[in-house]
């Protein structure tokens, strides 16, 4: 079954497990979550559970929000998102997601904004290889040549060039939940995620069963 929740990344740390294997981990505050509309087949169209998370101050939110918020009989939330769930149509409004709609041992996909690192040479953004330093070379870092002879004459669309890095969505596959703490609302979760921290993170069960 499909489950998805909204969480802000903390920072990484690292746990031993009881044989006493240490795991280099993400910590994930996750939720709670509420939800703030059940849409339906017969409504709406397709079937999907919107849910709100981090509460806001009312002077911030937007007239529309606003009055989504009050309907629903919900605190206003700074992000708001959709999720399409086998389940959707089983959800309440106003209904909490906590963090223990996920275990240990489950495997997901964490979405995130990347860390932007500005305008970077072809060098750090695509891993491509220097010139020689010395012998009188005045190739040095430079991204080399960017086109081919007089045929075909143009630069292709998509030639890896300098250019401006990261700030972008970037989903991490088959990431392994290590521990819930279902009373702090923290999921622990194998390896990096996208994003510096307090970066919203969507955590979904994930789409590919890694082998």
């Amino acid at each position: 079954m499909k489950k998805a929740i909204l969480a802000t990344k903390v920072g990484m740390t690292q746990i031993f497990s009881d044989d006493g294997v240490l795991t280099p981990v993400t910590v994930l505050q996750a939720g709670p979550c509420v939800v703030t509309q059940v849409k339906t087949v017969e409504n709406d169209g397709y079937s999907a559970v919107q849910v709100g998370f981090v509460d806001k101050r009312e002077k911030l939110v937007a007239k529309p929000q606003k009055g989504s918020f009050d309907k629903a009989g919900v605190s206003y939330k700074r992000y708001v998102r959709e999720f399409r769930l086998d389940d959707a149509e089983s959800y309440e409004v106003a209904q909490e997601i906590k963090a223990d709609v996920f275990a240990a041992g489950e495997k997901i996909d964490a979405t995130a904004i990347s860390k932007g690192k500005g305008f970077q040479g072809a060098i750090k953004r695509h891993g491509q290889h220097r010139g020689p330093m010395t012998h009188g070379s005045k190739y040095h870092r430079h991204a080399g040549s960017n086109g081919s002879a007089s045929d075909p004459s143009k630069v292709f669309k998509g030639k890896k060039m300098p250019g401006h890095m990261g700030a972008k969505q970037i989903t991490v596959q088959n990431l392994e939940v290590i521990r819930v703490d279902a009373q702090n609302n923290l999921i622990l979760v194998k390896g990096a995620v996208p994003g510096p921290k307090k970066a919203l993170v969507t955590i979904k069960s994930t789409v590919k069963s890694g082998k």
